[in-house]
This record gives structure tokens, C-alpha cells and sequence, in this order.
């Protein structure tokens, strides 16, 4: 599994400077546009500014997208068109250790994003003492996505497939998961969907840890995180076994 993850941190070390500018280039337009901007219209949300309640959403949907988008795109030039996974299998390298190896990555480059804009929102005045202990529970929602990407490159059957999931799934999750505003005011379905959704207990669970005490509810959100990495790693595993053997 390392040796999986080291040869794409050695690529990856030749482009850092310019990777890490263009991962943390989005969210900060976000964060000025969203949270500074029209954070100056909303007084507050569930006892936050606006800018206190959208950081910890920022974050949770850096990590989700980040670690998606490195899982699909570039995984599924390795495995359909490079044949870079066929070739490792002539090495002692097994289809489980070229899986976590690559979804390790993918979360570790969602992760590098993630501190970058945690980093650049120390100057904004967001980040407070909490702001580590918020790291470990952002790298599993960066696990969590990394192994959804797993998924989704071996059910694809072109790029295109990939604006499905991103259109149908990413996209909606960043909305549902109470990102933006507070899903306490959004109508009874969507409110009891949110509950189900990975994105909504990363954000949560950030924005506990940042402003608040964490309680059970926290527990609950590593739980169902955890069940949703288990989960997603086991059923990658199997597509990705059967489309290698194909």
C-alpha cells in the first residue's frame, strides 16, 4: 500500500507549488465570495456569524471534492488506458494494496488541501486553538470520498460517466449537507435526507469541534463516517478485483 502511495508523492512532488496554488484557489473564492460576501447580508445561523457557520462547511467540502476528484479522473486513465494497475500486478503488489494505496493518496492530496485553506484562514482570523483537533476528522472525510472515486472509476464506462456522480451526488451533497445554511430550516424530507448523508456528519462534526462541545451526536457522525469508509473501501475492493481481472 505505501509503496502505491510513494510512487504518486514522488510524481506529485514535482508539480506541488503549482497543484497546491490551483487546490486552494477555489475555496478561497468561496470563502471570500460566500462567507465575506454574502456573509455581510446574514446576521446569524444557529447562534454563528455566517463566516463561523460556512468555514467548517468550506473545509468538510474541500476534503470531499479534492479527494473525488484525484480518486476518478486520474485512476481511471491508470486502470483503463495507461494499464498502470495491470503492470504493478507483476510486482508483489496485491489488488487490495494498489486499492487502499490509491484511495490513501487521494485522501492525502484532499488533506493537503484542507490545510492549505486552514492555513491561509489564519490570516482571515477563522482559525482558533481547536483547528488541529478538526484534522483527523477531515482526513476520514477525505477517506470516505476517496474510496466513493474508487467506486466510481470501476463502474464508469468513459470520463463523461464522471459528470453523473458529480452533478447527481457531489454537487447536491455540498448543498444538503448544511454547508450554506442550516438544514434545521429546510423542509422535513430533505432534513431527514441530510441526516444519511456522509458530508452532513464531516460538517457537523467541524463545526462542533471548532465552536461547540462535542456530544453524542459527535460520536454518532465519526461512527457513520467510519461505517461509510467500510463500506465504500469493501465494495470498491470487489469492483475493482473483477474490472482488473477483466
Amino acid at each position: 500500500m505505501i509503496q502505491v502511495w510513494l510512487r504518486n508523492f514522488l510524481f506529485f512532488r514535482k508539480t506541488f507549488l503549482i497543484s497546491f496554488f490551483w487546490t486552494i484557489l477555489e475555496p478561497l473564492m468561496y470563502l471570500a465570495a460566500i462567507g465575506f460576501g454574502l456573509g455581510r447580508f446574514v446576521e446569524q445561523v444557529e447562534g454563528l456569524s455566517f463566516i463561523e457557520f460556512y468555514y467548517p462547511g468550506l473545509l468538510a467540502t474541500t476534503a470531499m471534492t479534492i479527494s473525488y476528484f484525484e480518486s476518478t479522473y486520474p485512476n481511471y486513465t491508470k486502470l483503463m488506458y495507461q494499464k498502470t494497475y495491470s503492470m504493478m500486478l507483476l510486482t508483489p503488489l496485491t489488488e487490495k494494496k494498489i486499492l487502499m494505496g490509491e484511495i490513501l493518496w487521494s485522501a492525502t492530496k484532499g488533506f493537503i488541501g484542507v490545510c492549505g485553506v486552514a492555513f491561509v484562514s489564519l490570516f482571515f482570523g477563522l482559525a482558533n486553538s481547536h483547528t488541529l483537533a478538526t484534522l483527523p476528522v477531515l482526513f476520514l472525510v477525505c477517506l470516505v470520498f476517496a474510496a466513493f472515486g474508487m467506486v466510481m472509476i470501476c463502474i464508469a464506462r468513459s470520463y463523461d460517466s464522471f459528470i453523473i456522480s458529480t452533478s447527481g451526488i457531489i454537487i447536491p451533497l455540498s448543498l444538503l449537507s448544511g454547508t450554506y445554511f442550516s438544514i434545521k430550516d429546510m423542509p422535513i424530507f430533505f432534513k431527514d435526507l441530510s441526516l444519511v448523508l456522509p458530508l452532513t456528519h464531516g460538517v457537523n462534526l467541524t463545526r462542533d469541534i471548532l465552536y461547540r462541545t462535542p456530544g453524542v451526536s459527535s460520536v454518532v457522525s465519526v461512527v457513520v463516517l467510519l461505517i461509510y469508509f467500510g463500506v465504500l473501501s469493501t465494495i470498491a475492493y470487489r469492483l475493482f478485483k473483477k474490472k482488473l481481472v477483466q
